[in-house]
């Protein structure tokens, strides 16, 4: 009786071990699809995506921001095209019209 309930137990485990498993390999082919985060981030990040714009049913016009400069992008096509970079934040621009 004793030796049946341990591979009870074992056969239990391992299927638990499996689901997890398996559940794990579903979460990072399908999780970006599903809209699961797959990392939690720490501290402030450095990127943002500030505006989208659709030009057609391919094209997609992007401003990010990257430490405080803005660039703008275009997707799309069959890569990505930078149509301006460098572009100040709104605050630098401010900042510095008070300067002079």
């Amino acid at each position: 009786m004793p030796e049946d309930l341990f591979a009870r137990a074992l056969l239990s485990l391992a299927l638990v071990l499996a689901l997890l498993g398996a559940l794990t390999w579903v979460l990072k082919k399908y999780g970006s699809r599903l809209g699961v985060p797959m990392a939690i981030k720490q501290g402030k990040s450095r990127t943002q995506l500030l505006d989208v714009t659709a030009l057609d049913a391919r094209h997609r016009l992007i401003l990010v921001r990257r430490d405080d400069v803005e660039h703008l992008l275009l997707l799309g096509g069959a890569s990505p095209v930078v149509i301006e970079t460098g572009i100040p934040h709104k605050a630098q621009k401010e900042m510095s019209n008070e300067k002079t």
